[in-house]
């Protein structure tokens, strides 16, 4: 089989200042009685990129006017069969230079419009695809070849970049990884970022679908639907991967961000295993566990109950507390002892259908504080039911005023009962309309209540910590990071850097991480060198944050103070630019090499701001490790013994004991 190609037509088309080239090659098979033709239309010209069509392989492509790099290639899987359909040549938007506008009859019609502002240094290109009927998939696959592709959602065991991930077509929307480790997880933003210098940021308000084809690309995808949802998204480029990102991050998070309650990073969580039934025994457990701490020196902290502790004390009679005749024992057991220490209770949306409360709501007619159907004639409102940690429950509506008013009226109760540091907001995650098979509510499309789920937290107050976020990284708020298994996977220990850089690059700079040594089990780790290692990272993170009581104190002890006096100190002055910038606290290597290729793809070093590079080891038996220092024009110096190195250069096998971890502070050369 021979091939043939020959250039058939070259022609320049001016259109007042812009110009728009067709080149199309015709090419036949010999012997064989069937030809095409390859065309490649520069449809939109901007001040350095330009955006082409290139029919035969359904691409499109955005590259430097000087085609010496490509930004990014778009495989559009809208148009159907290549060999029927009209590839687009006429431009229905031609009197606007700035515009491409395209309709395949019967399928879809396409508007592209480039968006550039003088002295910028990016440039924006708005694309919309809307079907023409309601039958119409519109799917648009970002390659990543060549590409290293960050953003989008946490995921199970979580890559950096997410060129490793494989996942299935599925809804983009948060999920509890611990029900769905297949699905996506409690950060999400529709932003994704490429190392070229490209990023994409997919409009809030339509239904899409995501998928990863491992080292191959990812797809946006809107699902048929009788409103004939569009699919839309802008594609910005720039000189690097930073520069595109810093103005990405001006178009994600357009409100002003606020800094939440920094008091937070000052004391180490402690989460209490208490496996009690009765308030009584909980107020033991506190006791108890309290006196540990102070008998081991740890300092003070924050005593973490879960939802079942809160439910415990909040279900007491706190009555006796203002009674002036006490005549039993029983009422003179010292409850505020709880007052007395910082602890952070746990709450949710969901209340069980065998609760008073929700007897009592049913029986005042105010069943609309529910998520709900309406039911018969009248279209009386039928709570959803579902399940909650065991329990038929129902989930608030928390798009009705009196709905939240009730809650935020129950937080207040609570804080007159226990005086709480902080109050732990979980549960967005579940989806009522979605596990009854049930068509989704317009309102509550996408992640729209974990949205108005973080409104609610931020009406509580700066004391607020919540567990998922979408379109909220700009709340005064702390999140909570998902659990992790106990071992050394990217499920467990390796997961927790690729997290914290995903949590970082959609905004959230103020997180929780879980427990050293990992909480997603219900064992207590009994792995001393997990324990240590995981302990090293988590010092250098906003908050520490334990499950199992350590083994290792004094250990233990150096890194809650290291914490204290060596990193809270860098998250205040790095929390003050990210207010002002959106710049990241925690940062890749590529934030000071964005043109270095080797920084794209490493996972096991992060950056504290731009003067500290933070290299744990995060395999098991490892007494050394390689470590890269970026920017050649800096040195960087070990502050365990003051040795001076070489920006730019690898560290070979660097030794790093158990019980150190590898921290280097940056120096002008």
């Amino acid at each position: 089989m021979i091939l043939i190609v020959e250039i058939v037509k070259i022609l320049v088309y001016s259109n007042y200042s812009s110009k728009f080239s067709i080149i199309c090659m015709n090419i036949s098979l010999k012997n064989i009685q069937k030809s095409s033709f390859v065309c490649l239309y520069l449809k939109i010209k901007g001040s350095f990129s330009g955006l082409i069509w290139e029919r035969r392989t359904q691409t499109l492509v955005i590259q430097t006017l000087t085609e010496d790099k490509t930004f990014a290639e778009i495989v559009v899987e809208n148009v159907g069969d290549t060999d029927i359909e009209v590839p687009f040549v006429r431009n229905m938007c031609w009197l606007n230079k700035t515009e491409f506008c395209y309709t395949w009859d019967s399928v879809a019609e396409v508007k592209i419009s480039l968006e550039s502002e003088e002295d910028s240094d990016t440039e924006c290109y708005s694309v919309t695809w809307t079907p023409i009927h309601c039958h119409v998939d519109l799917k648009d696959c970002f390659s990543m070849v060549n590409i290293s592709w960050y953003g989008g959602a946490s995921v199970h065991a979580p890559n950096w970049p997410i060129n490793d991930a494989n996942i299935s077509m599925q809804p983009f929307t948060v999920s509890d990884l611990r029900d769905n480790p297949s699905g996506f997880g409690s950060v999400l933003e529709r932003y994704f970022l490429g190392s070229s210098g490209v990023s994409v940021l997919v409009a809030p308000n339509i239904p899409l679908h995501v998928g990863i084809e491992s080292r191959q690309q990812y797809c946006l995808q809107t699902p048929p639907s009788m409103e004939r949802m569009p699919l839309q998204y802008t594609v910005c480029v720039g000189r690097n991967i930073r520069a595109v990102h810093q103005e990405s991050m001006q178009q994600l998070s357009t409100a002003r961000r606020e800094l939440p309650n920094m008091a937070v990073l000052r004391l180490p969580f402690w989460k209490l295993l208490a496996n009690v039934d009765s308030g009584a025994k909980l107020e033991r457990e506190l006791r108890t566990f309290s006196n540990r701490l102070k008998r081991h020196h740890l300092g003070e902290g924050v005593i973490s109950l879960d939802e079942h502790s809160t439910a415990l004390l909040a279900n007491m009679d706190h009555s006796y507390l203002n009674s002036k005749k006490r005549t039993s024992k029983r009422k003179t057991r010292d409850l505020p002892f709880v007052k007395l220490l910082n602890i952070s209770i746990t709450l949710s949306p969901y209340l069980s259908v065998d609760s008073q409360q929700f007897q009592t709501s049913i029986q005042e007619g105010i069943e609309d504080y529910w998520l709900s159907l309406p039911s018969g004639a009248q279209g009386q409102p039928v709570p959803l039911l579902t399940q909650w940690k065991g329990k038929y429950s129902v989930k608030l509506n928390i798009s009705n005023p009196e709905a939240t008013n009730w809650f935020l009226d129950k937080v207040d109760s609570l804080h007159s009962h226990l005086g709480m540091e902080y109050v732990i907001l979980e549960g967005g995650e579940g989806k009522p309309f979605e596990e009854q098979a049930l068509r989704l509510p317009l309102a509550w499309v996408g992640d729209e209540y974990i949205r108005l789920l973080a409104d609610l937290a931020e009406r509580i107050g700066d004391n607020a910590i919540v567990t998922s976020g979408t379109r909220s990284s700009h709340k005064a708020l702390f999140i909570r990071m998902s659990a992790l298994q106990s071992d050394w996977s990217y499920s467990g220990l390796k997961g927790i850097i690729p997290s914290l850089l995903h949590y970082s690059l959609l905004g959230y700079s103020f997180f929780i991480p879980d427990a050293v040594g990992g909480s997603l089990s219900a064992e207590l780790v009994a792995d001393d060198e997990l324990f240590v290692r995981w302990l090293e990272i988590a010092a250098f993170l906003p908050v520490i944050s334990f499950q199992t009581p350590p083994w290792v104190l004094n250990l233990t002890r150096f890194y809650i103070a290291k914490h204290h006096d060596f990193v809270i100190p860098l998250i205040l002055k790095y929390a003050e630019e990210w207010q002002d910038t959106g710049n990241p606290i925690y940062r890749p290597l590529w934030w000071l090499s964005p043109n270095d290729p080797i920084t794209f793809t490493i996972d096991d070093e992060f950056l504290i701001g731009n003067e500290v590079l933070v290299a744990p080891v995060t395999e098991k038996g490892a007494l050394q490790r390689d470590i890269y220092l970026p920017e050649s024009d800096f040195q960087w110096q070990d502050t365990n013994n003051a040795q001076m190195f070489d920006g730019g250069t690898f560290l070979e096998s660097y030794p790093v004991s158990l019980g150190d971890v590898a921290v280097f502070v940056r120096w002008r050369s």
